[in-house]
C-alpha cells in the first residue's frame, strides 16, 4: 500500500473526454495524476486527503481570453476555478518580456501569450510599443497606424509576429476590430503565415460601419480559413455576432462541415467592456451598434456617459480608459435569446475575455484583498460559476457534464496542436496533469455585478494547480503562486527563419 501526495476522496469526478462521470478516489503525486479510483478504494491513501463528498471533481477550467496580468486579478479567476488563464486575443509583442513579468510577481495559475498582429503592426508603423499590451490602449486612435500599410511595413510586420512564434507564442492575436483601415489582403497574410507555422490566429472580428458587421466580420475569418487552410478561431462571438449569432453560428457551421478548421468561443454576459477611444465606439459609430453614450460606463469614474459630447471628451483625454459597454440588453427577452444561444452551438468554448482592474480616481495599486470601489467587468470573477449557475441549474440548457466539457476540454483541444502541454489538461486520466476544481453544483454561483465586479465566486471549495491546493475549502491560499507558462512549440530557432516580403 503506497503512500500518495494528496488524494481527493469521495466527489463526483468528470472526465470529459472518456466520459467518465462516477464517484472516484483521485491521487495526486507531484503535478500529476496518479490513480483514479472509480467507486473509491481503501487502498488509496496520501499523505493529505481531502473529503469531496458531495462536490463535482472537474479538470480545472481554461481560459483562452483573458487580459489579466496582475496577482489580484488572476486570483478572482482562480477562485472562479481558471487554472489556466491566457492572454490570445490581444498577445504581446515580446513574449519572452510577457511571461517573465508575469513569473517574476508569481500566479495562481498557469499563463501564455499570443504573438499580437495589433503591436506588431503598430511597431511598422513607427510606435512605440515597449510597454506591451499598455500600448495599444494607448495608441487605440492613434492616425499613424489607422491606415493601410505599405509593403514594406507590412513584410516588418509579418517578421515580428514570426519572431514571436519562433520564442512560443501561442498563435496569433489580431485585433482586426480595432483597425477598420487594415486590407483585406493584409488579414489574408497574416492568415497564410498562420498556416505556414502550423498555428493559429484568434479574431476579434472587423468592425465595417453597418448594423450586420458582425455577420460580414465572421464571413471575413471563413473566407481566410478557405484561402489559406489556417486554424482561425473568432473571439467572444457574443458580443461581435450580437443579433445576428444564429446566422454567424450557421455560416461557422457550413465551414466546418467543409472541412475548415474553425473554433469559437463566448461569454455570458450582455456587456462588454474595450479602451472607449476604440474606433466603434465613436459616436458617428454607435448607431450601427444600436447603442446610446448611455450604454457606455466608464470604469475609471464610474459613471455613464451622459452624452456625445461627454463621450468625445472621454475619448480624447483617456482614450485607454476601460469602459463596459451594454451590447445586449439582458433584461430583454430577444437579447436574452441571442446571448444565451451564443454559447450553446456544438464546441463552443467557455472564454472569459477577463480584465484588468481599474483603482477609482485617485486611488492607488489594487492589492489583495480587493479594497472597496475598484472597477472592471464582472466576467473577470464570475464567467465559470455564472455558467454553472445560468445555464445549467437556473435556464437547465446545458447539463453538468456538457458544461464541464466547454469549459475545459473544448478549450484544450483548440490549443492541442499548437501547445504541447494542451494536451495534458481539460482531462482527469492518470497521467494528465493534476489542474483540479471541486465545486458544489447546488450552490456554485457567480456573485459579481456590474457595481460590485470584484466580488468572488462562491461554491468554488478547492482548486489545485500543478498538484498544489490553491484554494482551500474556498479560501484563496495567497502564498501558493504555482502557475506555469504554457508556450506554443517552438518549431524553430530564431536564426533559421528568412524575412519574408510582400511587395
Amino acid at each position: 500500500m503506497s503512500e500518495h501526495d494528496i488524494v481527493l476522496v469521495g466527489a463526483r469526478t468528470i472526465d470529459p473526454e472518456t466520459s467518465l462521470d462516477a464517484d472516484c478516489d483521485v491521487a495526486i503525486d507531484g503535478d500529476t495524476i496518479t490513480t483514479i479510483a472509480v467507486g473509491g478504494s481503501t487502498d488509496l491513501h496520501g499523505a493529505r486527503e481531502i473529503d469531496l463528498t458531495g462536490l463535482v471533481l472537474a479538470p480545472g477550467f481554461i481560459d483562452l481570453h483573458s487580459h489579466c496580468r496582475d496577482y489580484p486579478s488572476r486570483a478572482l479567476q482562480v477562485c472562479d476555478g481558471v487554472t489556466t488563464a491566457l492572454e490570445l486575443e490581444g498577445g504581446e509583442s515580446d513574449v519572452d518580456a510577457a511571461y517573465a513579468s508575469v513569473a517574476a510577481v508569481g500566479s495562481p495559475n498557469h499563463y501564455g501569450f499570443s504573438a499580437s498582429w495589433a503591436l506588431a503592426r503598430m511597431a511598422a508603423c513607427g510606435l512605440d510599443v515597449s510597454a506591451g499590451l499598455d500600448a495599444f490602449f494607448e495608441h487605440i486612435n492613434a492616425a499613424d497606424w489607422h491606415r493601410a500599410l505599405s509593403a514594406t511595413e507590412t513584410s516588418a510586420m509579418l517578421d515580428g509576429i514570426r519572431r514571436e512564434l519562433a520564442d512560443g507564442a501561442i498563435g496569433i492575436g489580431v485585433l482586426l476590430g480595432y483597425c477598420q483601415e487594415s486590407t483585406a489582403s493584409e488579414y489574408l497574410d497574416v492568415a497564410q503565415l498562420a498556416a505556414d507555422e502550423h498555428t493559429a490566429t484568434y479574431t476579434h472580428v472587423r468592425e465595417l460601419s453597418r448594423p450586420d458587421s458582425g455577420l460580414f466580420g465572421a464571413a471575413e475569418v471563413v473566407t481566410a480559413a478557405l484561402a489559406t487552410g489556417a486554424h482561425m478561431h473568432l473571439c467572444h462571438i457574443n458580443s461581435t455576432s450580437t443579433r445576428h449569432v444564429d446566422r454567424v453560428h450557421a455560416l461557422l457551421a457550413r465551414g466546418r462541415d467543409q472541412g475548415l478548421h474553425i473554433t469559437t468561443e463566448a461569454y455570458p454576459y450582455g456587456a462588454g467592456c474595450t479602451g472607449i477611444g476604440a474606433a466603434f465606439l465613436a459616436p458617428k459609430n454607435l448607431v450601427n451598434e444600436a447603442i446610446t453614450p448611455e450604454d457606455i460606463r466608464y470604469l475609471p469614474t464610474g459613471e455613464r456617459v451622459a452624452s456625445v459630447a461627454r463621450l468625445d471628451e472621454l475619448r480624447a483625454l483617456d482614450p485607454g480608459g476601460l469602459a463596459v459597454i451594454d451590447f445586449l440588453r439582458e433584461t430583454d427577452p430577444d437579447d436574452l435569446g441571442f446571448l444565451t444561444r451564443a454559447l450553446l452551438a456544438d464546441d463552443t468554448a467557455v472564454a472569459s475575455d477577463a480584465m484588468p482592474l481599474v483603482a477609482a480616481e485617485g486611488g492607488g495599486d489594487v492589492g489583495w484583498p480587493i479594497p472597496a470601489g475598484v472597477l472592471t467587468h464582472p466576467r473577470t470573477a464570475g464567467t465559470y460559476s455564472r455558467v454553472l449557475r445560468w445555464y445549467v441549474r437556473e435556464l437547465r440548457v446545458l447539463d453538468l457534464a456538457e458544461a464541464v466539457r466547454r469549459c475545459t476540454l473544448v478549450p484544450a483541444d483548440i490549443l492541442s496542436d499548437i501547445a504541447p502541454d494542451m494536451a495534458r489538461k481539460g482531462r482527469i486520466q492518470v497521467g494528465a496533469d493534476a489542474d483540479l476544481v471541486a465545486f458544489d453544483p447546488e450552490n456554485v454561483t457567480d456573485l459579481a455585478t456590474y457595481d460590485r465586479p470584484t466580488r468572488a465566486s462562491e461554491g468554488i471549495v478547492h482548486v489545485l494547480v500543478s498538484g498544489v491546493p490553491v484554494v482551500v475549502d474556498g479560501v484563496l491560499q495567497v502564498e501558493e503562486r504555482p502557475g506555469r507558462p504554457v508556450r506554443g512549440a517552438r518549431r524553430r530557432q530564431q536564426d533559421d527563419y528568412l524575412p519574408r516580403s510582400t511587395a
